[in-house]
């Protein structure tokens, strides 16, 4: 297993994925005070933080069974933030024995149209390539990120996204294999064992992401944090964390 990784505190084991254009610094304030009562592993996905970049298509759903099997973990609980979620949806619908519980903050979906705005928004940064400042610029101008952005976590998050646009030019490849049918289509195979936290000030697009989940799953926790966007794991990771231990002990 060639993926960097950090583990705190002790307990039930519990995964955490970060989100895109990140790493595991996603969770530095959550960490702590999850690893109070738990064991914490948190990892830098393949091209992200200390990873190494991709020589091949990467499988992300493969990666994080290397994360579970080097530790000899039967089962977990795994916490996936944006991509991260649809990492940790994809795993739970392809290994469910191996999930005890799952925690979607803001998770992208694979199968999900995303809107018209959002869809020109991401083509614009990429457009912008390799102009790595321009991609940084015109990626936290995003409404999903006004929150963290006017926060004391501003300088993190400019540092860690800044970091990993430039590491994706390292990336032999930025083509990624995903499960078919689509995630979108098989929600209903989950387990009653999910939790989904958003931002109140998160993209229309993630409302709409949360709308379809409960709309399949209306059984599942849905927990909106107000007055956070796309990084509530920065600006409030006491809600986070509490969200979390609340539902692992219900």
């Amino acid at each position: 297993m060639d993926l960097y990784y950090e583990v705190s505190g002790e307990g039930k084991p519990v995964i955490l994925l970060h989100s895109g254009g990140a790493d595991l610094r996603d969770w530095t304030f959550v960490t702590p005070i999850l690893a109070k009562h738990y064991q914490v592993i948190a990892f830098d996905g393949r091209g992200c933080g200390k990873s190494p970049s991709p020589t091949k298509t990467a499988n992300y759903v493969d990666d994080l069974l290397s994360v579970m099997d080097h530790f000899q973990l039967d089962e977990t609980t795994l916490v996936g933030h944006s991509i991260g979620g649809r990492i940790a949806t994809e795993f739970a619908l392809a290994y469910p024995q191996r999930v005890s519980k799952l925690v979607l903050i803001a998770p992208d979906l694979s199968g999900y149209t995303f809107s018209k705005p959002f869809t020109e928004w991401m083509q614009t940064i990429q457009a912008a390539a390799p102009d790595v400042d321009r991609m940084l610029e015109l990626s936290l101008s995003s409404c999903s990120y006004r929150v963290v952005m006017a926060s004391p976590q501003k300088d993190l998050m400019v540092e860690m996204t800044k970091h990993n646009i430039a590491k994706m030019f390292e990336w032999a490849t930025w083509e990624s294999i995903w499960p078919q049918p689509p995630a979108i289509e098989r929600l209903g195979d989950l387990a009653d064992k999910t939790c989904f936290l958003l931002g109140k000030e998160d993209a229309p697009d993630l409302h709409r992401i949360a709308e379809h989940f409960q709309q399949v799953l209306p059984e599942h926790r849905v927990i909106e944090i107000t007055g956070a966007d796309h990084k509530p794991t920065l600006t409030h990771p006491e809600e986070i964390a509490r969200a979390i231990t609340d539902f692992l002990e219900d």
